[in-house]
Formats: structure tokens, sequence, C-alpha cells
């Protein structure tokens, strides 16, 4: 992903011209810049009276950004953020409750407790290894099963992972590690994992992406990018780890006081519709109207059975002590950023 934040206007380009009245919403998203503008275009071409000039950056980025903007709101909407960061602006106040057409249908795991709902879910993104079998068998490196198999001294050097700060990948792993291990195993973990890493990315996409060019042995991704990945002809396999795997939720939610209320609420209410859904399932296996679901190539199986039980609200909740402390121990292998 790019470090810098930057904007952009999709719209399709076989769309025949626009009425001059056309409401303009700004939305900030942390979404793959190549679903980004799959997504835009379907939406667009269901509601051509409304134009998005969509500024986006990696999870981490996206949520600082959000949150340094607090008192003077930039966005009208956010679609494709982490449900972590969603809790963490909804406790600050920033966020417009707004129950959307058709939530009744979604997974109440994809919806926010309160009544309405201050957001909602889209479609899960879940953490997996993505192994090079190529460049492991030159090393004579096995084909790990468990994240405690990554901190064997063959690894050293060889596996790459996302920072937690400015990635949601990196963040749900660090927070996944804790809730499987406990707080005191957990960071002696990391403790092991952080002398075979090589460098920790700002993106949560890059190490499965170096895995499969063949830039590192084992890339912790996310299962989307590890299919994807191998479907594009890398030597790869996509691993979930015996222990468990962390998780989160690409995310929908006004942000408070917009002027452009009507037209956001009908951006949340595409984001959930069974369009919206079908475009979400071409990469993500677990959309948050399940019945919907179609198979994913290459998706790893079982994948229901391996998500951890997170708890979001103790995630953005210790979200800020989790990644000063983590900063403090493990920043200094960060990639240099952009």
């Amino acid at each position: 992903m790019l470090r810098r934040l930057f904007s952009l206007t999709l719209l399709a380009s076989a769309l025949p011209s626009l009425a001059a009245a056309q409401t303009e919403l700004t939305v900030y998203t942390a979404f793959e810049s190549d679903d980004l503008a799959r997504y835009a275009a379907a939406f667009t071409a269901e509601h051509p009276d409304i134009k998005i000039n969509w500024v986006r950056d990696s999870t981490g980025i996206v949520t600082a950004k959000l949150l340094a903007e607090k008192n003077n709101p930039q966005a009208d909407v956010v679609w494709g953020l982490a449900a972590s960061s969603l809790l963490v602006l909804k406790s600050e106040g920033m966020l417009e409750p707004y129950a959307p057409k058709g939530v009744a249908a979604l997974d109440p795991r994809f919806v926010d407790t309160d009544t309405p709902p201050s957001w909602v879910g889209t479609d899960a993104w879940v953490a997996a290894v993505c192994f090079n079998t190529v460049e492991a068998a030159k090393l004579g490196i096995p084909t790990p099963t468990s994240w405690e198999d990554l901190t064997k001294p063959e690894f050293k050097g060889h596996v790459v992972m996302p920072n937690p700060a400015s990635s949601g990948t990196g963040y749900f792993d660090v927070s996944a590690w804790i809730q499987l291990f406990g707080e005191e195993k957990a960071w002696d973990y990391m403790d092991r994992l952080h002398g075979n890493i090589a460098a920790y990315t700002h993106s949560g996409s890059k190490p499965c992406k170096m895995a499969g060019s063949g830039e590192t042995v084992a890339g912790i991704s996310f299962a989307f990018r590890g299919a994807k990945t191998k479907a594009e002809g890398a030597p790869i396999e996509v691993i979930l780890p015996s222990e468990g795997v962390g998780w989160d939720m690409e995310s929908a939610a006004i942000i408070a006081g917009t002027p452009k209320r009507e037209a956001a609420q009908a951006l949340m209410d595409w984001a959930v519709s069974p369009a919206a859904m079908k475009e979400y399932n071409v990469g993500y296996a677990i959309i948050a109207i399940p019945s919907l679901a179609q198979p994913v190539p290459n998706f790893p199986e079982n994948i229901d059975k391996a998500m951890i039980p997170n708890d979001f609200v103790w995630a953005a909740n210790a979200r800020a002590a989790i990644l000063e402390k983590w900063s403090g121990r493990y920043d200094a292998k960060s990639e240099a950023k952009q």
C-alpha cells in the first residue's frame, strides 16, 4: 500500500454524462486498491447522483487521521475500515448511529450491539501465513503448521509481518496472540518471533506479496491475499496456524455531523446489500450475509473453525497501550515510512 494518503474519484468511464446536481461524499477507506476500484464502479452504477472522493491508506494510518480530525471532521463516511478501529471512533463519539436497510439479514457478529448500530461489518479478513515452498526447499525450511513454528532457528531472517501500528492485519495478529496465549506468554512469543523477523511492513498484504515473489519465505498476512497470490501462479501455500487465527471485519459507518446525511445513508444501505455482498465475495469467503457466500478459489478450508472468538471491544480499548508497548520493543525492524 502507498504510505501517503491520496484522494481518488472513481467513476465508471462508460457512464453517460451525470446531471449537474451531484452530491459529493468524502469516504475514508483501507480497502485493497484493486477491490476499491471494483466496489466503486458497482456503487456508482446504481447511484450516479453520488460522487465519491476516496481517501485511502492502510488501516492504522486512516484510523490515526480520523482521530486527529475529531474536532474538524473531513470525512462523511468510513467504508472498509476494521471494526476494531470503528469501535475506537465510537468511543470518541465520532460515529452517527444508523441502521441500514437490510441490516436484519446480517450475521449478528457483523453489527454493532447498540440500537441503532453505530457501524456494520461487510466481510471478514482472516490471518494466514503465505509460505513459499520453492524458496523453503532451497533453504531446507520445513512447512510451518503453527505460530510457534515461525520462532524456530531455521526461520531466522525469513519471516515478514505487518506493523500493527499501521496495519489492521498486524494489529489483529498481535491482539489475537494476547487473547490466545495470555499477556505474558504472548509478549514472550513476540520476543522470540522478533528474532526471526526480517522486516515489519506498513501493509497487511505486502508480506504475502513478498512471499509470492520469493523475497521472503514466510509472510504473515491474510487469507484473501494468499488465495489471490496463489491464483496468480506464485508457489505458495496458505497456512492457518493450528493455535487459531486473528481476524477483523471490514466495516462501514457514518461520521457524526456530516452535512451529507442522505447520501451517506444511501452508501450505507448499498454497503450491506446483496449486490455489495457479491462484490466482497469475489475475494473474501466470509461475508456479512452468510447465505450468499460462495467458495473462493485457493481459500483455506475450515477457516471458520480457525477464527478465534475475537473480543473486538477489548481489542479496541487496549489498542493504544498494545501499540505503545509493541513499538517500544520491535519498531527498529520496521521498514522505512514513505
